[in-house]
């Protein structure tokens, strides 16, 4: 089978490869579709910071079932999407039912080889139906389901005043969730142009704000000087993430979505005075799927406005390196195979 793995930073080959076969308790995927994210184009460029050359990538993953076991309810040829947060199962977040900070969590195509490839055997418990959904569809489930986990650990209170800073892929989702939970208005920063353009004519946010000198002034009109209850940072940039303190509401929550390799600097009297709740989020969880998938089935999600490009894998080789040129228009690339 096809394969492709990146060899080393700036460096992706197509590779063949021994077809899989399912273990005990395993399920074996034909996969159909995958999504190109962050986290690929951060492997690529060198900047991920749980990562280990070469790696078979792609972790949004939609399949069909080729091969399951008896009493796993899963039946041939069925659609479905794969949760790659694999966890131990016995460690404290474990424990907590936390498996999404797993100590020792294995993330398909970060730690473990990828679904960017013809077939691939995964546990059955990572394995989720998607009924209703399309292949494209299933294939968007997972990076939602980030955005998704990120707005239920806020916890948002109807009628909130949220900031999403960050208008990528996982900056919408949050976004769109935001709007789902009952956030009064949600508003966008971001350093450009095009993709606020994106986010306010596909999506129909309340205000976006192009990040710069004038955007604290802008930010505090919007919100009569008292700032956002919610902020949510999707930008994987220590200085914004560092900055977006100033942003957070008194008595308001600060969420932390994106991921650096820097360490973070807050002023403590800031932090402090603020009463600020300060939150990190990672991964999801199996109800943040199910949330995902229900919302796209209902029409609460635009799947069709959100996939913006689309490629062959036999062509990602050469073509990876410019659906990173294009960043600013790729809001959800997704790979035929």
């Amino acid at each position: 089978m096809k394969a492709l793995v990146c060899v080393g930073p700036n460096e992706v080959r197509i590779e063949e490869r021994e077809n899989p076969k399912a273990g005990p308790g395993e399920v074996l995927l034909r996969i159909r579709r995958v999504g190109v994210c962050g986290t690929d184009f951060h492997i690529f460029t060198g900047k991920q910071p749980f990562f280990s050359y070469p790696r078979l990538i792609g972790h949004e993953l939609a399949g069909e079932v080729v091969d399951a076991p008896f009493d796993s309810g899963f039946r041939a040829n069925e659609i479905v999407t794969v949760n790659p947060y694999l966890p131990c199962g016995d460690c404290v977040a474990c424990r907590r039912e936390r498996p999404n900070c797993c100590m020792r969590v294995s993330v398909l195509g970060v730690h473990a080889d990828g679904g960017m490839t013809e077939y691939l055997a995964v546990p059955a418990e990572a394995v989720i139906p998607v009924p209703g959904l399309t292949l494209d569809q299933a294939a968007m489930v997972e990076f939602l389901a980030i955005g998704a986990h990120a707005v239920r650990r806020a916890q948002i209170e109807g009628g909130a005043r949220v900031l999403v800073t960050g208008a990528g892929p996982i900056g919408i989702g949050c976004a769109m969730f935001a709007r789902i939970a009952g956030a009064g208005s949600v508003t966008l920063l971001d350093t450009s142009a095009t993709r606020l353009s994106k986010a306010a004519g596909s999506f129909g946010f309340d205000s976006c704000v192009i990040a710069g000198p004038d955007a604290s002034a802008e930010l505090a009109q919007i919100t009569n000087g008292e700032m956002f209850d919610y902020v949510f940072d999707a930008t994987g940039s220590a200085a914004a993430m560092n900055a977006g303190l100033a942003n957070v509401a008194h008595a308001g929550t600060y969420v932390l979505v994106g991921l650096c390799l820097d360490n973070l600097t807050f002023a403590d009297p800031e932090f402090h005075k603020r009463e600020t709740t300060l939150l990190a989020s990672r991964n999801a969880l199996h109800a943040d799927f199910e949330h995902v998938i229900e919302s796209i089935r209902n029409g609460a999600i635009p799947t069709d406005l959100i996939l913006t490009h689309r490629a062959n894998l036999a062509d990602l080789a050469e073509g990876f390196p410019a659906l990173l040129a294009e960043h600013e228009t790729v809001l959800k690339a997704v790979v035929t195979i």
